[in-house]
């Protein structure tokens, strides 16, 4: 298991330089059977990591280009009258794939970006009235250019906190970006995909994932973390119950990823920024990063 996820990892590391630590919480997001938040500036891979996640994984791909004018039939489909039926048909659109690209998904507006979050948290869509099931895993990528760039739309914390982590991954560092420079076009890369994992491997690892150990140490430093960001005055609003399960299932996902059975408190510190970095709001510092964010958590919270 870990074998193969390692491998998943590597060959996204061979299109996306430089980025190991991005990677392997992209993946290790997916094996916990969350959605995830590409936030950055564009032109830094933010796509092309959703492509090789898709290619790593053989799973059905669909990208949804998010623009100003996306409406809501456009991302869940749409029934046409069929006359030699003599009644309408049911067209599904890109939402019907396991993992779904949502390309600037802060370009949409907010009635196009609602259309995800039934998708997002159940599986399933409504459209003209009737529930329709999802592909099994499902898994949404999202990524999203700096809310202040002009012509974008803030996501709503409530979808916000519909992805299981949030990730940057900034500019490559000057060997890495030399490399990227030299090196043959990404595009001819992920051609040459070949699946590390079949979808069925991944969701059996994925089952896996919530019988991970915890024990009650581990526990009682999560419910200090927690507790922490509710009682500080430094913070607009403490983490949720459902922020405290995405820690959870994120450093679980962190432990099978390294090949163990049991979770230990670097595999928590490790997803904390990504998984509280978009969920936590400082009262002061508003421009604090999530990686600030956390450093900040893991240093006034002491280990039980």
């Amino acid at each position: 298991m870990k074998t193969a996820l390692d491998q998943t990892v590597n060959q996204i590391a061979h299109i996306i330089l430089g980025k190991e630590t991005p990677i392997r919480l992209a993946v290790a997001c997916l094996v916990a059977r969350g959605h995830l938040l590409i936030e950055d500036v564009p032109g830094v891979g933010k796509t092309t990591l959703a492509h090789a996640v898709a290619g790593s994984l053989g799973l059905s791909f669909q990208r949804i280009q998010f623009t100003s004018d996306l409406l809501p039939a456009d991302i869940l489909g749409v029934s046409v009258y069929d006359r030699d039926a003599g009644a309408f048909k049911f067209h599904p659109g890109p939402i019907f794939a396991q993992l779904i690209l949502a390309d600037e998904v802060n370009r949409a507006t907010p009635k196009a970006q609602s259309a995800l979050l039934e998708a997002m948290e159940e599986h399933q869509v409504t459209q003209e009235g009737e529930t329709r099931a999802l592909p099994d895993p499902f898994f949404v990528i999202a990524t999203q250019n700096p809310s202040h760039q002009i012509g974008t739309f803030p996501l709503p914390e409530s979808q916000l906190d519909r992805f299981l982590m949030r990730i940057e991954l900034g500019y490559p560092d000057a060997t890495a970006e030399r490399d990227l420079y030299r090196g043959r076009d990404r595009r001819d890369l992920m051609a040459e995909l070949e699946p590390a994992l079949t979808p069925e491997a991944l969701m059996a690892i994925q089952h896996r994932v919530p019988e991970v150990h915890v024990s009650d140490a581990l526990m009682d430093y999560l419910q200090a973390v927690i507790a922490f960001t509710r009682e500080n005055p430094a913070y607009v609003s403490g983490l949720s119950p459902r922020a405290g399960l995405a820690l959870l299932r994120s450093a679980q996902a962190w432990a099978v990823m390294a090949g163990r059975d049991h979770v230990v408190p670097e595999d928590l510190q490790a997803v904390l920024p990504s998984v509280v970095g978009h969920r936590l709001r400082p009262v002061a510092n508003a421009g604090m990063t999530p990686a600030e964010l956390g450093a900040d958590l893991i240093g006034q919270v002491a280990l039980p």
